[in-house]
């Protein structure tokens, strides 16, 4: 009769049904959902351009790659997101036995003195006493009848692909914010540089005033002014220089160091090179890149799945079990025959009242579906969001850039022609302390336009998915977190 009953498990798996709605994935976003890409200067946006997946190589630095794929390797950060992966991954294995009969052995060993006294009295206290052992398997199995197990494993691989593709946003946001690290410490090493020069141009220029103050050339309110300018340039040079060391912890920490340890790197805009040519995805390609959206649709099937559960604990439940073993008195003789015994049930259970603890339990899963739904929706619009801010930002760099390469050139010729007429005399120092003003504004201005550009550069390429797809599976090593190519799991 056992061996009967486990025949029919298959069957009833078979026949049974999943409850509640199968996951339907959502519609792409229209064509239209982002504008044309503008025009950038310098810059050539291309249409349906794959992402590679080390993008940040297009900058063409060997010593900012090197710092990218260290701070993969010891970022913390990536190594808790690995170790979410790992806890989805095991979770979701171990509700895989579900589906399976549970089987468990056991043997038990008693003494035990007979009350009834028709046991034989030994000769050591002339009183009724037995040994009894039992070794026993026992096997339970409650088939899937209404999906269930089935909806609550579909919850779980769901959640488990959420966990990979948040992995994958805990890397591109990491490589992003490394390069993004990596521009501004050039940026501030260049307003530095940029202000040693103004102040070396003021220094200069106060040396020239003071000579000709001697002569009576010029007066002491113009000598006064030129120290002013010198104070006021020196003035910027330590704020600088402090948020250029900030810069270097905050690098520091991105690669799972500490900030005192050495950071032999050091950038400069000059050895950053601006890619020229950009991707840029269609609408229904970017849902397929993001993360931050995979992730949404992932927790979208997980709150669909929950509701089927939620519904199949409302119905039947039908739990088979049955056992099979032996007791004897004495262990040499638990084979032998008539000692052998064997049992087989089935019951099946049906919720009648429960505070109605259930049927709130199934509107609190269909609102998280509401919820999740939501909140897919938002991502999205707030993803398509970020590539049109991106987009727009670019265009205004690559105009800002042009303008304050302009401004430094003319602000440059200014101040050559106002310190070669203060030598000759022909103007007060007035116009050249103006003259150098300006030309430090615009040098200052330049470097920010330069260092913007860049950034905003890895900003498009992080907002459209940073070529996770792209990773070859053997950098991916498994517990990496690389997922699977888009529109696949």
């Amino acid at each position: 009769m056992m061996r009967r009953a486990l025949t029919l498990i298959p069957a009833l798996c078979l026949a049974a049904c999943a409850v509640g709605p199968d996951y339907q994935t959502p519609a792409a976003p229209p064509p239209q959902a982002l504008a044309a890409p503008p025009q950038v200067a310098g810059q050539a946006l291309l249409a349906g351009r794959d992402i590679p997946a080390d993008w940040w190589a297009l900058y063409k630095s060997p010593a900012l790659d090197g710092l990218v794929r260290e701070a993969m390797a010891h970022n913390p950060d990536v190594a808790a997101a690995q170790a979410a992966l790992r806890v989805a991954r095991e979770n979701a294995l171990a509700n895989v036995g579900s589906f399976f009969p549970s089987v468990t052995g056991s043997f038990q060993a008693t003494r035990q003195k007979d009350p009834t006294g028709t046991v034989a009295p030994t000769a050591a206290n002339n009183a009724p006493q037995l040994n009894l052992f039992t070794p026993q398997l026992s096997i339970s199995y409650s088939p899937d009848l209404w999906g269930g197990t089935r909806r609550a494993q579909e919850a779980l691989d769901a959640t488990t692909e959420g966990q990979r593709f948040q992995t994958e946003a805990t890397y591109l946001t990491l490589t992003a914010n490394v390069v993004v690290a990596a521009v501004t410490e050039a940026s501030l090493r260049g307003q530095v540089a940029a202000t040693q020069s103004i102040i070396a141009d003021a220094d200069k220029a106060l040396t020239i005033l003071r000579h000709q103050r001697e002569l009576g050339q010029v007066s002491a309110a113009d000598v006064a002014a030129g120290e002013t300018a010198l104070a006021q340039a020196q003035q910027g040079l330590p704020a600088l220089e402090k948020q250029l060391e900030q810069q270097r912890h905050q690098l520091n920490a991105l690669l799972g160091r500490m900030p005192a340890d050495p950071t032999p790197e050091t950038f400069q805009l000059s050895d950053l090179t601006l890619p020229a040519e950009l991707p840029y995805s269609l609408p229904a390609r970017l849902v397929e890149q993001r993360p931050d959206i995979r992730l949404a649709a992932a927790n979208l099937h997980a709150a669909s799945a929950n509701v089927g559960v939620a519904i199949a604990d409302r119905l039947p439940n039908l739990t088979l079990s049955g056992a099979t073993g032996s007791s004897a008195s004495a262990i040499n003789s638990l084979f032998s025959p008539g000692n052998g015994f064997w049992n087989f049930g089935a019951t099946l259970t049906q919720p009648i009242f429960d505070g109605f603890s259930l049927m709130h339990k199934e509107r609190a899963a269909r609102a998280a579906l509401d919820q999740a739904a939501a909140q897919y929706r938002s991502t999205v619009v707030l993803a398509f969001q970020n590539v049109a801010d991106t987009l727009s930002a670019l265009k205004s760099d690559g105009d800002a850039l042009a303008a304050a390469q302009r401004a430094d050139a003319a602000a440059a010729h200014s101040l050559a022609l106002a310190r070669r007429q203060l030598e000759l005399g022909a103007v007060a120092p007035s116009v050249v302390l103006a003259a150098q003003q300006a030309a430090a504004q615009a040098r200052m201005a330049l470097v920010q336009a330069e260092a913007a550009r860049l950034m905003d550069t890895a900003a498009l390429f992080q907002a459209l998915g940073g070529g996770w797809w792209n990773v070859p599976p053997a950098e991916a090593g498994g517990e990496g977190g690389h997922a699977a190519t888009p529109g696949g799991t």
